[in-house]
């Protein structure tokens, strides 16, 4: 009997194939290299992964309805299961979706889920983005990413459009026939745009079967790149932090990507599958049956777009009916000024990054978020954006309003106009007010402590309260904190007293930078002097 050990015995089936995919692809040292990354744990963190794992599902029951539905809008006579739609006249797109929701196993939830993953993934996205604002995540070197996700939002919208103009509704039949008198209004090209997107006069009889491959490849297409290249350069860049003891822009505190922070996102990702399941359940949304197929001369009673698209609808609704005629050609200033002012935003949003970066002159790396509160003007901005939002998105929806609380619509309608400009200015205001009262509030702590509610009587008489220090920690989150000073424009005279001239833009950011850390726009942090003098015990009690 031989005792020598068999050198040549094969390895485990697994291992091999491991080895072979690692010779080819190098599995090995990329997982190496970024397995053990490492990721921080709060709350806020997980609405980018709400955006995500909404954007799968949305993937997955996309993919189930595709087999089903027809996008054609040949007309077909109805005699399916749904009885009250027998004998209609309808087209195949609308059958085929009335096929989904009765005839197809499980068709109706999956339709369902699609729609509010679509809903869910824009908010979660909107919220998300709130964040990066807030917090000054989309500083350097994230300002790419933050234009990543300004387009994925975007297109997030549209594609969400073109989604549910697809079963020839005669909701969704108005949406559209709403979107092709506004880009009709665009001077110019406006007719050329419609015939193409249409095929023709509308309602034409291609705009499904387009809007079909814009929304299961195009739009989709753009998105999946972008949110992998979204993710590329959030491992690249890692991963932003709150302050507190041991953070640094050099570091990241948190847990590693496996086997910890892994295995929680994947029940996430469950949780989050379960819990727009049972929404899909137990609430309908757009239920085709009850409203019928579209017809050019009908339109259904509370209209309403998907809320993103609330802000557009808003602005055209409030908007004056004004028109102007030139060279024989009439321009629809009712409908081309709100365009113009949507893409505006749209685009302040995308630049907001590069604006206060040139404001501020800083050009360093950033990877510790800011509080809100330490940033007034900039949250001051984001909550004016938000109201402007809600105020618009009011006026998107007048006539429900009216009807829900028997308000008149014209009143409705000047409120939206009237406030649109001055709710923005009043929530600016106020929440520039709250920050510095915040602000004013933390420096109290850190000089004075923390109130005890314990009261005691000195000798003399005086009654006082006693504070408690605060810990290092805290300390640290308080006073951790970054205080700009603005941007000089400098001497205006050289050394000969001659006048320089300055150069408008250079005045600009003076104003701007002013504007956002002058005099009144933040509370100076409390110096190492003034603490010290206050624990000597020379203080306040």
């Amino acid at each position: 009997m031989s005792t020598a050990t068999d050198t040549n015995r094969k390895a485990p089936a697994g291992e091999r194939v491991a080895d072979w995919a690692d010779g080819r692809l190098g599995i090995y040292s990329l997982a190496k290299a970024n397995m053990r990354k490492i990721f921080p744990d709060h709350w806020s963190f997980m609405l980018g992964e709400v955006a995500l794992y909404s954007f799968i599902i949305i993937i997955l029951t996309g993919v189930y309805l595709t087999l089903f539905f027809h996008p054609s809008m040949n007309e077909v006579v109805y005699h399916g299961p749904y009885e009250p739609m027998q004998g209609i006249r309808m087209s195949e797109a609308y059958a085929s979706t009335l096929n989904i929701s009765f005839d197809v196993r499980g068709g109706l939830l999956v339709r369902q889920i699609h729609h509010w993953a679509a809903l869910i993934f824009l908010a979660a996205m909107f919220v998300h983005m709130m964040r990066v604002f807030f917090t000054g995540a989309f500083r350097k070197p994230r300002e790419i990413n933050w234009v990543f996700g300004f387009l994925l939002f975007v297109l997030g919208m549209f594609t969400g459009f073109t989604g549910y103009s697809l079963p020839d509704d005669l909701l969704s039949g108005t949406g559209v026939r709403f979107t092709q008198g506004a880009i009709l209004a665009t001077p110019v090209v406006g007719t050329y745009i419609s015939m193409f997107l249409f095929g023709g006069e509308f309602p034409g009889g291609d705009f499904v079967a387009r809007f079909y491959s814009i929304h299961i490849l195009l739009l989709p297409g753009i998105m999946l790149g972008l949110v992998v290249g979204h993710l590329i350069l959030v491992f690249y860049h890692k991963h932003t932090q709150f302050a507190g003891p041991g953070r640094t822009n050099k570091n990241v505190v948190g847990m590693p990507l496996l086997p910890i922070y892994m295995a929680k996102a994947g029940g996430f990702f469950f949780l989050v599958f379960g819990v727009i399941a049972v929404i899909a359940a137990i609430a309908s949304i757009n239920p085709i049956w009850a409203i019928g197929p579209y017809r050019p001369d009908q339109v259904s009673t509370g209209a309403q777009p998907d809320w993103y698209m609330g802000f557009a609808e808003g602005l055209i609704r409030v908007m004056p009916g004004w028109e102007i005629n030139l060279w024989g050609h009439t321009l629809v200033l009712g409908v081309f000024i709100p365009l113009m002012a949507f893409g505006l935003v749209l685009a302040v949003i995308a630049v907001y990054p590069f604006v206060e970066s040139w404001v501020t002159g800083d050009k360093r790396e950033h990877h510790i978020l800011d509080r809100p509160r330490n940033a007034p003007t900039r949250t001051a901005f984001g909550v004016a954006w938000i109201t402007e939002y809600i105020i618009v998105f009011i006026g998107g929806g007048n006539d429900l309003w009216a009807t829900h609380f028997h308000l008149s619509l014209n009143s409705i309608s000047w409120f939206v106009r009237i406030f649109i400009f001055v709710g923005p200015v009043l929530a600016f205001l106020v929440t520039k007010r709250i920050c510095l009262g915040l602000q004013r509030r933390d420096k109290e702590k850190v000089l004075h402590g923390r109130e005890s509610g314990i009261i005691k009587r000195l000798p003399h008489g005086e009654f006082v309260e006693i504070h408690e220090p605060l810990g290092p920690e805290q300390l640290h989150t308080l006073t951790a904190h970054e205080q700009y000073k603005p941007v000089e424009i400098g001497p205006t005279v050289d050394e000969n007293g001659v006048e320089r001239k300055v150069p408008a833009m250079q005045k600009l950011r003076a104003k701007l930078s002013k504007g956002y850390y002058g005099e009144y726009n933040q509370i100076a942090k409390p110096t190492v002097e003034e603490y010290k003098e206050i624990t000597s015990g020379h203080g306040h009690h």
